[in-house]
């Protein structure tokens, strides 16, 4: 590598450099989810630099074992240690992070913002001149900022494109930095976009088969996918350490470190313009649906997930939200019967939920970021076991109501579907507590052949109990 065998000083950045995260925006969100209020509180510091640095840190302490590194910076940090020479990080982030950071790390030296300086752009250069003299180092980094400690070193490391920062300088030695659009996808999540297929239940209950109610019904599940996407990146950023610790959440995109927290802040923000914006389109009774859904979902990831109990109830709630989205997208009246059946089957499915954490749990320790721990599964299992109950009673009764009669005059044919609906709850609920599905019950149900089945049996026997089917084969072959 051209300079770096001089044997001067390594001298690497932290944020985006040895660290392929940021940890003033770590500890932002983690501040959010512990301490709203505090967190809030401590903007009103912005402008002195440092000193919210370091408000942010004491309010939102960071695992520095848990964060991302750049595995070429390592290796060029492991290397110029075997080599013999002094190895430093200079960061603009706090010393009672970069201080933790080094010190696991095995890195002697720290130079980081403190005592009301923040040491980034001149100040660090300052700083590394002093310790070491001009072009008396080598020096990691990332951002465009550096290029003002790239002037005074002897040779540039360069993570990704640092902004065009390190444009005509010599001595340059490039690493790989940055991050792909399709990292950014996957931290949308657009495979759980399939649960919005929810929106559709009123159109179909309503035996509403037309196309401007199908168009409708396909402009809310848009809406409604760019609103959850929306969420589950706010969700993401909030939980980004407790999913370190989580045995298949540590591969998400920010947990990991593959998408910037800046980049996912960008494309949240833009999601959430289109989910209003296409909602607003709609109807404002779509847009009141998908702004309240937003709002309990950020209200579940800052507070509400933690609460036992409380938090399936809100889960049940936030997949009912989708049933009333398709009513207001297509203009189609919900049964009131629908949604009060509707919801014990949620909270059935968010118990099922819990229970397939904790049965895929690696110890007996409470779930990171949640109330339940092994101890829970019985009562997880008894109150799913009650929501299907209390699902097929009320579905049994929904078969005696007046609109019920007027719709499918065949009344013995929805008692017979009660059997496929009871099969497919049985074996959600027994799936979940075995821990053999996805973390996701509504996503397990979409690609689960068995579960499907009996879904479409379930269709079949209400279709034919309306004599939609005579209908339809008329007029194929009339």
């Amino acid at each position: 590598m051209p300079g770096l065998e001089s044997g001067k000083p390594l001298v690497l950045d932290a944020d985006g450099t040895l660290l392929r995260t940021d940890m003033l925006l770590e500890g932002i969100w983690k501040g959010f989810g512990m301490d709203p209020a505090a967190t809030l509180k401590a903007f009103t510091l912005v402008g002195d630099r440092a000193t919210f640095k370091a408000e942010i840190a004491r309010i939102a302490p960071l695992r520095v074992d848990l964060l991302p590194v750049n595995a070429d910076i390592v290796a060029m940090a492991i290397d110029a240690k075997v080599a013999g020479r002094e190895v430093a990080i200079a960061s603009a982030s706090d010393v009672s992070l970069v201080q933790p950071l080094a010190d696991y790390h095995g890195i002697k030296r720290v130079f980081a913002s403190q005592n009301g300086v923040n040491l980034k752009g001149t100040a660090k250069a300052d700083a590394l001149v002093a310790a070491y003299g001009e072009q008396g180092f080598d020096y990691a980094g990332n951002d465009k900022s550096d290029r003002k400690i790239w002037d005074h070193s002897d040779g540039a490391i360069v993570v990704g494109n640092a902004g065009g920062g390190a444009r005509g300088l010599s001595n340059v030695t490039q690493v790989a930095g940055g991050w792909a659009p399709r990292a950014v996808m996957k931290s949308m999540r657009p495979h759980q976009w399939v649960k919005n297929v929810l929106l559709f239940l009123p159109m179909i209950a309503a035996h509403a088969f037309f196309f401007d109610t199908f168009l409708a019904v396909c402009l809310g599940i848009v809406s409604f996918s760019a609103a959850a996407s929306c969420i589950y990146i706010v969700n993401d950023l909030l939980d980004i350490e407790a999913d370190r610790l989580h045995v298949k959440k540590c591969r998400r995109p920010f947990a990991a470190g593959t998408v910037p927290i800046p980049i996912g802040m960008l494309t949240c923000a833009g999601l959430g313009v289109i989910a209003l914006g296409v909602a607003a389109i709609l109807s404002w009774q779509m847009f009141g649906v998908v702004a309240f859904y937003m709002a309990l979902s950020l209200a579940y990831s800052l507070r509400l997930k933690w609460m036992r109990w409380i938090d399936i109830a809100v889960l049940a709630s936030l997949y009912t939200l989708r049933v009333v989205a398709g009513a207001a997208a297509s203009g189609v009246d919900a049964s009131i019967f629908m949604l009060i059946f509707i919801f014990p089957v949620f909270i059935s499915l968010g118990c099922v939920k819990r229970m397939t954490e904790l049965a895929l749990a690696q110890d007996d320790e409470p779930l990171p970021g949640r109330g339940y721990a092994r101890r829970d599964l019985g009562d997880l299992l008894n109150m799913s076991v009650i929501g299907m109950v209390g699902a097929l009673l009320i579905f049994f009764l929904y078969s005696y109501s007046d609109q019920a009669l007027a719709l499918y005059p065949d009344q013995w044919l929805m008692w017979l579907a009660l059997l496929p609906v009871a099969a497919w709850l049985y074996r959600m609920v027994r799936l979940g507590y075995m821990g053999r599905m996805d973390y996701d019950p509504i996503v397990f149900a979409m690609s689960d052949i068995c579960g499907i089945g009996y879904l479409l049996i379930t269709l079949s026997l209400l279709f034919y109990a309306a004599g939609l089917w005579g209908v339809w084969f008329a007029r194929l072959f009339g």
